[in-house]
C-alpha cells in the first residue's frame, strides 16, 4: 500500500471514527479543562503545557465517550435520534469502538498521571464515575445516574485546577459544582425534549419518574446553585468586574429561561433552555480564561 493510499484509508477511519467521540459534548468538557486551568493565574506557562493539558483530557474525555457508546449500543439501536451512530448501524463494530475507547482511556490518564499525579488521578476519577458509575451500573437503573454522570462532568474543571494550583482547593470544588449543577439544565431538557426516545429504549429520567413538572423544578433549582457556585469561585479568583457583569447578565439569562419553562412551559422554551445552557457555559469557560489573565 502506497502512502497516499494509506493516507485515504487513515483519513477515512478518523471520519469514520469521529462521532464515536461526541466531539461538541467532548469539546465543551474540553474547555472546561483548559479554564479550570486558566483559572489557577500560573505564574509561567508554557505553549506544551496547554498542548499537553489538552491532548490527555481530549484522550480521556473522548475515550470514556466512546465506550459508553459501545455499551449502550442497543439502547441507541432502539432509539429514533441515536439509532443512525456509527455502532447502532453496524458501520463500526463493537470490537473496533472497544479496542478504540481502551487505548484513547488508557493513553490519557497515564499522560495524566505522567504529567502530574494528582491530575491523573482526578482524571482517572471523572473516566470511573462516567464509565463505570454512569454508564454500567446506574443508567438503565435510575434516574439519579444523572447525579453521577454530572460528577464526571465536573472533573475535568477540577482536573485542570489541579493541575495549574498543584492541589484541590475551594475555588476548584466551587468550578467542579458549577458544572455538577450546571448539567441537569442541559440534559433535563434534553430528556424532556426525547421523553419518548428515553421511554421506548427502557431508560428511566426525571421526567418519566418524576414528571415534566417536577423536571422544570429542579431545572430551575440547579440553574440557581450553578450560576451562584461559578459567580462565586469567579469572585474569589479575582475576576475584574467588567468580566463579572458579563457573567452576571449570561447567568440571568439562564435563570429567567429556568423560571419562564417553569411557569410558562412549551417545548420552545424547553429547547431554547437546552441551547443556552450550552452557550452559557462555554462563554463562562471563555470569560474565565480570558479574565484570569486580565
Amino acid at each position: 500500500m502506497n502512502f497516499q493510499s494509506k493516507t485515504v484509508n487513515l483519513k477515512s477511519k478518523i471520519k469514520l471514527y469521529w462521532p464515536l467521540t461526541k466531539s461538541l459534548q467532548t469539546g465543551l468538557l474540553l474547555s472546561t479543562g483548559l479554564a479550570g486551568y486558566m483559572s489557577a493565574r500560573c505564574p509561567v506557562m508554557h505553549w506544551y503545557d496547554f498542548l499537553e493539558l489538552g491532548i490527555s483530557l481530549f484522550m480521556a474525555i473522548a475515550g470514556s465517550t466512546i465506550l459508553n457508546m459501545w455499551y449502550d449500543r442497543d439502547v441507541d439501536a432502539r432509539m429514533k435520534r441515536t439509532c443512525a451512530r456509527p455502532l447502532a448501524s453496524g458501520e463500526v463494530t463493537p470490537t473496533e469502538a472497544l479496542r478504540l475507547g481502551l487505548i484513547l482511556s488508557v493513553l490519557g490518564v497515564g499522560l495524566a498521571v505522567a504529567m502530574f499525579p494528582l491530575y491523573g488521578l482526578v482524571v482517572c476519577a471523572g473516566l470511573f464515575f462516567d464509565v463505570v458509575v454512569y454508564t454500567l451500573w446506574l443508567k438503565r437503573r435510575t434516574a439519579w445516574s444523572i447525579l453521577w454522570g454530572g460528577i464526571a462532568g465536573g472533573m475535568p474543571i477540577l482536573a485542570g485546577r489541579v493541575l495549574g494550583m498543584g492541589r484541590i482547593d475551594g475555588v476548584g470544588l466551587l468550578l467542579f459544582l458549577a458544572i455538577l449543577f450546571w448539567i441537569p439544565s442541559h440534559i433535563l431538557t434534553f430528556a424532556m425534549r426525547y421523553a419518548d426516545d428515553y421511554q421506548s429504549a427502557g431508560i428511566p429520567t426525571f421526567p418519566s419518574t418524576y414528571g415534566l413538572q417536577a423536571t422544570r423544578l429542579a431545572i430551575a433549582g440547579s440553574s440557581v446553585i450553578a450560576a451562584l457556585a461559578i459567580g462565586t469561585a469567579c469572585i474569589l479568583i479575582g475576576l475584574q468586574w467588567g468580566f463579572l457583569g458579563l457573567l452576571a447578565i449570561m447567568s440571568s439569562g439562564l435563570l429567567v429561561l429556568a423560571i419562564i419553562s417553569l411557569l410558562r412551559p412549551s417545548e420552545r422554551i424547553n429547547f431554547g433552555l437546552f441551547k443556552y445552557a450550552s452557550l452559557y457555559m462555554l462563554s463562562a469557560m471563555i470569560l474565565l480564561s480570558i479574565g484570569a489573565l486580565a
